[in-house]
């Protein structure tokens, strides 16, 4: 039994002295039920809408903060115009915009009947159907409450406009999803071994003692994987427009550049955890486990951003696959330009860079 015993401490120190192996048997749970806890819920929460008032008389009001003062709804903005509709929707932070004709009033008080227009950005049809749902609700709530007293009651009708996927196909936002999923993943699980394997193999030391400098060696680590990429970004989008039928609106060679400009992100991220691991299986480890939990869930891909408490959404900054999953949602389905996602782009350009040089700062020019 003392045997027994004396081996269970053994372990128990070599899990000590292994802090990583501890981080990730006492961290890694915690950041799992957060991340699930709070991001795996279909809710609509805080969603930012717009409103073209025309009419502009106490009934659109009122209808207009009972909208705002609901958990599901923000209304950021109120337009002017219908040519002020698509270009908000273009720049990605507006889900809906609520119409209200100018004739509103007049048509309650003569005609006991009015009219309400939803345009939904329907590039995620699931977002789009629960946010017409919550909306219908509210509205029809407003109305159960101003008929209590009227004998000839009043009826407000909504019509729904799709914008950007009519159909409410699913594949129109699980394509940009997988695109995400899969070049993040692939790209940084097989460069997040590829130097941890030539130390396990012993041949690292060849390598430093050749006179090719340490950004060569990691640059070269990564081409092979990036030409690679390239045939799946091909393949992809060969199989989005032939068989799933999603077309693509925008520049495809904007959209191609782009999908390349990500897979120079995750492979710079996979080098990075291939110089600051020490075997194959802990490399393989943190890019699947570290990467796939951000990349479904804090990208926008499955849960709205917007739903979640502010301290994820904050959080959801820094995984590569959001600012990803934006571009080619909004140049593949919207048809937008560079113009519209230069932000974005610029943000993967710089973590781009970051890992890089983190990768080669933290290179060991010697194994001992």
């Amino acid at each position: 039994m003392k045997q027994f015993i004396s081996f269970v401490k053994k372990e128990f120190y070599h899990i000590g002295r292994d802090r990583r192996t501890l981080f990730i048997l006492l961290v890694m749970p915690i950041v799992q039920i957060i991340i699930f806890g709070f991001a795996l819920t279909n809710e609509v929460k805080n969603s930012s809408i717009a409103v073209l008032d025309q009419a502009n008389d106490v009934g659109t009001r009122s209808i207009i903060a009972e909208l705002d003062a609901s958990n599901y709804f923000t209304v950021q903005k109120n337009l002017n115009s219908y040519k002020e509709v698509e270009s908000e929707f273009k720049k990605g932070k507006i889900k809906m915009v609520i119409v209200f004709p100018q004739n509103f009033a007049t048509d309650i008080k003569h005609f006991n009947k009015a009219q309400i227009q939803f345009i939904t950005d329907a590039s995620d049809p699931n977002l789009a159907n629960t946010m017409n749902s919550y909306a219908s609700n509210i509205i029809m709530d407003y109305q159960n409450r101003i008929n209590q007293d009227l004998k000839l009651p009043y009826r407000i009708k909504t019509e729904y406009r799709m914008l950007y996927n009519a159909q409410l196909k699913g594949a129109y936002s699980f394509v940009p999803g997988v695109m995400s999923m899969v070049l993040m993943l692939i790209c940084t699980m097989m460069t997040a071994i590829t130097i941890v394997k030539e130390k396990e193999l012993g041949t690292m030391e060849v390598m430093l003692v050749s006179p090719v400098q340490p950004l060569k060696i990691v640059i070269a680590k990564a081409v092979p994987y990036l030409l690679l990429s390239t045939i799946n970004i091909t393949t992809i989008l060969l199989l989005s427009v032939f068989v799933l039928d999603v077309p693509i609106n925008g520049s495809i060679i904007l959209l191609v550049s782009e999908a390349i400009l990500f897979t120079l992100t995750s492979l710079a991220l996979g080098l990075l955890i291939s110089t600051v691991t020490d075997s194959q299986q802990t490399a393989m480890f943190i890019s699947l486990t570290g990467m796939f939990l951000p990349t479904v869930m804090l990208s926008g891909f499955m849960f709205p951003i917007e739903n979640m408490p502010l301290p994820l959404q904050i959080i959801s900054n820094i995984v590569p696959a959001k600012w990803f999953y934006f571009i080619v949602k909004s140049v593949m389905i919207k048809g937008v330009g560079l113009a519209s996602v230069w932000r974005e782009t610029l943000i993967l350009v710089a973590m781009t860079g970051f890992f890089l040089l983190l990768s080669i700062k933290k290179f060991k020019i010697r194994l001992a």
